[in-house]
């Protein structure tokens, strides 16, 4: 029988952070906003030829990155809707890294540029809420690419993480 995995609202895998197991002595969770030990949310979009095989070959590689991303598979990236971003960013994800082919190598011919103009848009709506767009990040990134993939996904955390927790997860919460 197979388990049924937990969703949040909006219907991501439910991601725990480091501290989302940390008590204070009262039993209340430490705050994300407060606490040291606040570990960003990533949710990552991946073309499944590219950016996806990509992620593949850095695990099958055994390179380090951080276990923050939670990776979602598209055949392409051109199918990405700007809701999705939205939807992950209004239910709390820190940050969204999109990963597709290089321009020119898209499998379905241009969804890579449509995926980049969609990023754009989806930017500037992003303001909009109070989001800094530079927590939502366009690479490409091909198959042969692991290490790549591994440092991209390693840097996007770190910025992530010097930003802090998104804006939009303290109205929420508030």
């Amino acid at each position: 029988m197979h388990r049924l995995q937990k969703r949040d609202k909006v219907g991501f895998p439910a991601m725990e952070s480091d501290n989302s197991k940390a008590k204070e002595a009262d039993g209340n969770k430490i705050s994300p906003l407060t606490g040291d030990s606040w570990s960003p949310q990533i949710v990552g979009f991946a073309c499944n030829w590219c950016t996806y095989a990509g992620a593949d070959l850095a695990g099958t590689s055994r390179i380090k990155y951080p276990a923050n991303i939670r990776i979602i598979r598209l055949m392409c990236t051109g199918r990405i809707d700007p809701m999705f971003i939205l939807k992950a960013f209004l239910g709390g994800v820190d940050g969204v890294l999109i990963g597709g082919c290089h321009p020119g190598d898209c499998h379905y011919t241009s969804g890579n540029y449509k995926a980049q103009r969609r990023v754009i848009l989806t930017k500037e709506v992003l303001k909009q809420f109070g989001v800094e767009p530079e927590r939502l990040q366009l690479e490409w990134i091909s198959a042969s690419e692991g290490a790549r993939f591994a440092r991209i996904v390693t840097e996007f955390t770190e910025m992530i993480k010097s930003m802090g927790p998104n804006p939009l997860k303290e109205n929420r919460n508030g």
